[in-house]
């Protein structure tokens, strides 16, 4: 008899779901609103309603479930299964979610940070099959980055191994809700590009997205500066262009330490594609120790919005795999 397998892809808006077969084809996907600024309680009871929809829909009774992964923002500990505190949930602050869903289900629950169940889904089911040194980049609001080394997934002592985002790249740089300044992911997540442009036009810079927004600065998006650069908008290819070399410095100091075969680029931003990628291909080339940059991909993740529950899904059968508890093969 078939048996299944679940992830969660818990976000600040929605609560994306999914059931897998045992080849992790999807048998059923769906979103929810999370509804955050209810608390804590409100929001496992969420996860529990997105598991309850997906099976019933998919009629797969929860006696053929394997486990379930979920994915969770901010800082946590894998091992006792608490979430310490995630941004953007109200009053979450060590929330037990594995003892919470134990409470209800008799399969076995595993959380981990949102970008290293991407990881995990791009490493197993996407971009990453079949590398064993590779990392993980999402360019969103911010930049998360995971780290597979010889096979295996990075933790680090408090689980927060990886932040690539918060390399230091200017010494008097803008500042970072980390305590910092300067860090990678200040200039080049969607928000950090978007800042880059609106400091060009304060400088006297013009643009077709100007008139777009009729002058409203506070309207500029990361997609607006993609299309404008299709239509050939000289500032967005600028900043585009920028966006991408200051990235490249970082992502060589990451070939120059990890030495990686692949590096994946995943995030909202990612869409942009080698408008972005190029530049950042080009730097790495020219300033990372040539033999690493030989031998290391810088490509497009593949699973896009679907990466989070696919690796959740394939987070938790490596779980249960670990520990020899899975009844299929």
């Amino acid at each position: 008899m078939k048996r299944y397998m679940l992830g969660i892809d818990l976000g600040g808006t929605n609560i994306k779901a999914g059931v897998y077969d045992t080849d992790f084809m999807a048998v059923k996907e769906r979103s929810i609103p999370t509804e955050a600024a209810k608390g804590p309680a409100h929001v496992l009871g969420r996860i529990r309603e997105a598991v309850r929809l997906i099976t019933d829909e998919a009629n797969i009774p929860l006696d053929l479930v394997e486990g379930m992964g979920i994915g969770v923002p901010g800082l946590l500990d894998p091992v006792t299964g608490i979430s310490f505190f995630s941004p953007n949930f109200p009053e979450w602050e060590h929330v037990h979610v594995v003892d919470e869903m134990k409470k209800f289900y008799d399969f076995p629950t595993f959380i981990d940070n949102d970008v290293r169940v991407n990881l995990y889904g791009e490493w197993q089911q996407g971009a990453g099959r079949g590398y064993n040194n590779l990392v993980l980049i999402t360019l969103g609001t911010g930049l998360g980055s995971g780290i597979v080394n010889d096979g295996k997934v990075i933790y680090g002592t408090s689980y927060s191994a990886g932040e690539i985002g918060h390399m230091n790249m200017y010494r008097n740089g803008r500042p970072c809700k980390c305590g910092s300044s300067g860090c990678l992911g200040r200039y080049v997540s969607a928000i950090g590009m978007v800042n880059t442009f609106k400091e060009k036009l304060k400088e006297g810079r013009t643009s077709i997205i100007q008139t777009w927004t009729k002058d409203q600065d506070e309207q500029i998006t990361a997609l607006m500066i993609s299309e404008a650069y299709e239509l050939g908008d000289a500032l967005s290819m600028e900043v585009m262009q920028e966006t991408g070399t200051i990235l490249g410095f970082g992502l060589a100091n990451v070939v120059n330490i990890l030495n990686p075969d692949l590096i994946i680029v995943g995030g909202g931003m990612a869409a942009a594609g080698d408008k972005l990628l190029q530049p950042v291909r080009d730097t790495v080339h020219h300033h990372a120790l040539k033999l690493s940059s030989s031998k290391c991909k810088i490509v497009q993740a593949e699973l896009g919005s679907r990466a989070g529950t696919i690796g959740a899904a394939s987070y938790a059968y490596s779980k249960l795999q670990d520990a020899g508890k899975l009844y299929f093969a």
